[in-house]
């Protein structure tokens, strides 16, 4: 694996968490792959980038708002596909106000690289634990 590669993914995770924290869901093609996967324990299987921005057009609560802080990342790069994971807190909050919610996941993914650079392929967020409403 290159240096490159890794930074690369790096930055992957930090714009997907970007790009749910600003609700930017016009910019998921440049996280997601066209034939990417997400499971969710909020809303199960799905299958492509439209099925995927309709869920997160569908979750949005107006006056709430989130913060990922993903952290821990492990890569492993073969080729044009990578294997990798991370730990993530999320905080649910109004605003001006402190979290009402935290919850602590574990991200397993399959990123490839695309000729716009890596894209999350599958993507598995698994609830590890829960605080708040």
């Amino acid at each position: 694996m290159s240096t490159t590669d890794r930074v690369e993914i790096a930055d992957l995770f930090s714009r997907l968490s970007r790009l749910l924290d600003e609700k930017r869901w016009d910019d998921a093609h440049t996280v997601y792959a066209q034939d990417c996967s997400v499971f969710s324990p909020r809303n199960g299987e799905l299958n492509g980038i439209d099925e995927i921005i309709g869920a997160l057009r569908r979750a949005e609560n107006p006056g709430e708002h989130t913060q990922h802080m993903t952290t821990d990342l492990l890569v492993d790069v073969d080729g044009d596909k990578a294997a990798a994971s991370a730990n993530s807190v999320v905080y649910f909050f109004r605003d001006g106000e402190a979290p009402f919610r935290t919850a602590g996941l574990r991200l397993s993914c399959v990123v490839v690289r695309t000729s716009a650079g890596w894209r999350l392929r599958e993507l598995r967020n698994n609830l590890v634990w829960l605080r708040g409403q």
